[in-house]
């Protein structure tokens, strides 16, 4: 097939990669070898060298390994932007075993469906989650408990004072730890630091990632060590001005998200790049972060941009370190972007991908020729086109509108027992992605919408992101978001959702007549309702989901 987006590629990318055939854990290692002594973790003010992260992970392995833990089990992680991640994640996967990685934030009922879908026997978990696991352990395949403190991983003053911290904040407890219940720092004292001799080839299952749960039930994305290994490499060479064991990648997006496990976590291990780990998003903590450690890439959301955008005191952080970033999980609009490049002089660039991809397909150019609005060209090795939403087997032309398909080599290996929807979704080979795209001339790719965002109002097709591009240029808002609510005389209307930047004011039709001046009649909203916040996703992702549900009760409460 035509690849017109090979030609835009910045220098030095390239076209295809020839990719290692060693499995995803051997990044560590060989980071280790290469730079022993570079640090490879940072955690408010604590540091890891690569060699003792890589002796870390061989010891886990090894006392997990003793509680019978073998080549293929199910793995639970729980646990945020810790040490202790990086060390259970590689772990894992030096044994073999399958990284069941867990949203910490989920309720004991979302743990137990995900615990029995994936048939984990182990879970590794903060301490202060305990309550939520302990619920539903008569539920769940669950025999091993392996749980561990923030204050194990914080330099010795931080972690003096850290139960007051804990205690004042309501997030102390203490958990007799006896059999099935373990200490992770107790199991690991006692284990060895000699690597564990386990085959585990590119083909092998290294991780079921749910999906999110914003499209429904979620379902285990089963990736192998290849799928991984190619998205961290192709996100890696994607970047070719990074430089191996220089950069620092500031690592708040959540590592339990493929995004930051794969362009944050592996592709920086993959460099030797020291990882400025912060446990949670507080735009305070991260602007310290970037002011005081000097990060240089920062992989990110465009709500984390937003929230930095906005802070009140910005200028008073140095930013200039920032090199790079890539905004994944959802649209990054333009004035967002401008602001962002303003404060601190770096890049950042929208890109797309979804967790059965791994999941970066496509991404603007760092340094090279950028399109407003445009999710950016394929990948190396990633092949990318628009079908006929209703004939699969239609490839349309450019410009023309259609459903997203695209083939490279860290495309998922299916469903976890769901053969039914990988049939669905996976057809010789093309990853068929929900989402409604073109393509230009350039092969540049623009997401309209997923196609269950699309509102159809008086016979007419409005993408959110038209008007959510709108809302955003009004110079009173921080934060926007369109749904579409059903409506017996339209079909549907337009209804926007603000939140404004603080203290600011504005009315309804303040908001409509800005868009009646910047779009066609039937794009305008009907209704505007201002908000505090936004319901999302711990990755930042808005939950329309969530605002709809709740307009279906105002209706039924009408009724």
């Amino acid at each position: 097939m035509e690849r017109p987006w090979l030609s835009c590629y910045e220098p030095n990318v390239p076209e295809s990669i020839s990719y290692p055939e060693t499995p995803l854990h051997q990044f560590l290692v060989n980071s280790a070898e290469r730079f022993p002594e570079k640090e490879a973790l940072s955690f408010y003010g604590k540091g890891l060298t690569y060699q003792e992260l890589d002796e870390a992970t061989n010891q886990f392995a090894n006392a997990l390994k003793t509680l019978g833990i073998r080549k293929g089990d199910r793995v639970g992680i729980m646990l945020p932007n810790v040490p202790q991640c990086v060390i259970a994640y590689y772990a894992v996967l030096k044994l073999g075993a399958v990284a069941v990685m867990t949203n910490p934030l989920y309720v004991a009922s979302e743990i137990q469906v995900q615990m029995a879908d994936s048939g984990a026997q182990t879970l590794i978990a903060l301490d202060f989650f305990y309550p939520r696991i302990e619920e539903i352990l008569k539920e769940t395949p669950l025999k091993n408990i392996i749980l561990t403190s923030v204050r194990d991983a914080l330099p010795w003053l931080l972690s003096l004072l850290y139960p007051l911290k804990a205690r004042r904040e309501g997030q102390w407890i203490k958990i007799q730890k006896t059999p099935p219940i373990y200490d992770m720092k107790h199991l690991m004292k006692s284990a060895s630091t000699q690597a564990i001799v386990e085959t585990v080839t590119l083909d092998d299952l290294a991780i079921l990632q749910y999906t999110g749960g914003t499209t429904g039930i979620p379902k285990g994305v089963m990736l192998s060590h290849r799928n991984l290994v190619v998205n961290a490499i192709q996100c890696r060479n994607w970047m070719p001005s990074l430089e191996e064991g220089k950069e620092r990648f500031l690592s708040v997006i959540p590592f339990f998200h493929v995004y930051g496990m794969s362009t944050c976590m592996n592709m920086g291990i993959f460099l030797g790049a020291t990882l400025i780990l912060q446990a949670r998003f507080v735009t305070k903590d991260v602007l310290k972060a970037i002011d005081k450690l000097h990060p240089t890439i920062f992989m990110g959301i465009q709500a984390m941009y937003v929230a930095i955008n906005n802070f009140p005191s910005i200028k008073e952080y140095d930013l200039s370190s920032i090199k790079a970033c890539i905004s994944g999980a959802g649209p990054l609009h333009q004035e967002v972007q401008r602001q962002f490049e303003a404060y601190t002089g770096g890049k950042l660039v929208e890109g797309y991908g979804l967790s059965e991809a791994a999941p970066v397909t496509h991404a603007n150019p760092i340094n090279g020729k950028r399109k407003a609005g445009s999710i950016g060209l394929p990948i190396s090795d990633t092949l990318a086109k628009v079908v006929a939403e209703n004939d699969f087997t239609k490839t349309l032309n450019i410009g023309e509108t259609g459903e997203l398909v695209v083939k490279g080599p860290q495309v998922m290996l299916g469903y976890w027992k769901n053969p039914e929807e990988t049939e669905n979704v996976l057809r010789d080979g093309w990853l068929y992605t929900g989402d409604m795209a073109c393509m230009d001339e350039d092969g540049f790719f623009y997401i309209v919408d997923r196609k269950k965002d699309m509102i159809k109002t008086k016979g007419e097709n409005v993408y959110p992101r038209e008007v959510e591009e709108v809302l955003f240029q009004h110079p009173k808002v921080q934060d926007a978001v369109v749904v579409g609510i059903p409506d017996h005389f339209s079909g549907e209307i337009i209804k926007a959702y603000l939140v404004l930047k603080e203290g600011e004011s504005a009315t309804d039709g303040e908001v409509v007549t800005f868009c009646k001046e910047r779009l066609a009649k039937f794009k305008v909203p009907k209704a505007v309702e201002f908000r505090t916040e936004l319901p999302k996703t711990i990755i930042g992702k808005v939950l329309r989901r969530v605002l709809l549900d709740e307009e279906m009760k105002k209706i039924k409460g009408d009724a």
